[in-house]
């Protein structure tokens, strides 16, 4: 039997069934028109549940559209202090604001609460200072190190899945994918034979070519002429070992234990190998613009952070080299 979706009111608990619903066409807003990722959206109705429940513990009652148009920037203050005390990080809690903001425009821009729901109310707060800290690639040989599936320790996994994960993580550093992005791939866009490029579909929708170049192809060939189960042309191209979509948590697990049996450090994630596609492509003399594209980011100011990468290594290399740098 089919389970339907739950209430809005269920699911945005405790507001009042009004401001829940306006809550759920919000997400659907984000998802359809907007065209936000879903685990963007899925962060977004997080944090507004976690604000829908301080509103009803800070004005002892369920909050509704009266209740948002009585707010105060000096209550918004007290949610973020509230979620600091709690642990949460200056980025969550810059992204939580980000959501928050996003929510009150879409009501005020419907007209709801009898259009007294005013957004600025939400600009009068200033958003987390974020640290802005450097990318942590590896080392070429490193990096490499990673992705070839002979380096891996449990000697007792399948040899279809040791070929899925260094074709996973071949993606990852031979085309500079996220993960995500390497794991929604579809079997009939598997980059095989004499496939050169690839197009994802990335952050915000965004669609971007990359290249593949040829090792990245053969380790995912390997994956294809290996795997036990049967593979859909619209299906995922990456299956778990039961059969299922593969979870970018078993990928994150097989580098924790790669990076010790290799002596990598702490910094040594999935993620790192997309810095690593970056930063050894920047240090052989390729272009920012290029690499922006290819990572797909909107801002040319993110993939400037990679300058500074290089600079930093160039520095420690001078300094480890040069007579007078010690």
């Amino acid at each position: 039997m089919t389970q339907s979706a739950p209430e809005p009111s269920l699911v945005f608990a405790p507001a009042r069934a009004d401001l829940a619903a306006a809550a759920q066409v919000w997400l659907l807003h984000l998802s359809g028109e907007r065209r936000v990722s879903a685990l963007t959206c899925e962060a977004y109705a997080r944090d507004l549940r976690q604000f829908l429940a301080f509103l009803a513990d800070h004005f002892g009652g369920p909050p509704d559209f009266a209740t948002y148009a009585a707010l105060t920037p000096a209550d918004l203050r007290a949610f973020l202090t509230s979620r600091r005390n709690k642990g949460t990080g200056s980025r969550s809690l810059a992204r939580q604001l980000a959501g928050l903001r996003s929510f009150v425009r879409f009501l005020e821009r419907e007209g709801m609460g009898e259009g007294k729901i005013k957004a600025q109310i939400f600009s009068a707060v200033r958003t987390p200072t974020l640290a802005r800290s450097l990318p942590k690639p590896l080392n070429p040989q490193a990096a490499c190190a990673l992705v070839d599936a002979e380096n891996r320790p449990e000697t007792e996994q399948p040899a279809w899945i040791l070929a899925r994960d260094a074709a996973v993580l071949g993606l990852l550093y031979g085309a500079g994918l996220r993960i995500s992005e390497a794991l929604s791939l579809t079997r009939r866009e598997a980059p095989t034979g004499t496939t050169d490029s690839l197009t994802i579909t990335g952050k915000g929708r965004k669609t971007r070519m990359v290249p593949i170049i040829k090792p990245v192809r053969r380790g995912v060939e390997s994956y294809l002429a290996l795997c036990p189960y049967p593979l859909p042309q619209e299906g995922p191209l990456f299956l778990g070992a039961k059969g299922g979509p593969l979870s970018p948590r078993i990928i994150q697990l097989v580098v924790e234990r790669m990076r010790g049996a290799l002596g990598l450090p702490a910094s040594a994630t999935p993620h790192a190998l997309r810095h690593s596609f970056a930063t050894h492509l920047l240090g052989r003399g390729g272009d920012l613009r290029a690499i922006q594209e290819l990572l797909g980011h909107a801002s040319l100011s993110t993939t400037q952070l990679y300058t500074a990468v290089d600079q930093a290594r160039l520095l420690d290399a001078y300094r480890a080299a040069h007579p007078r740098g010690r």
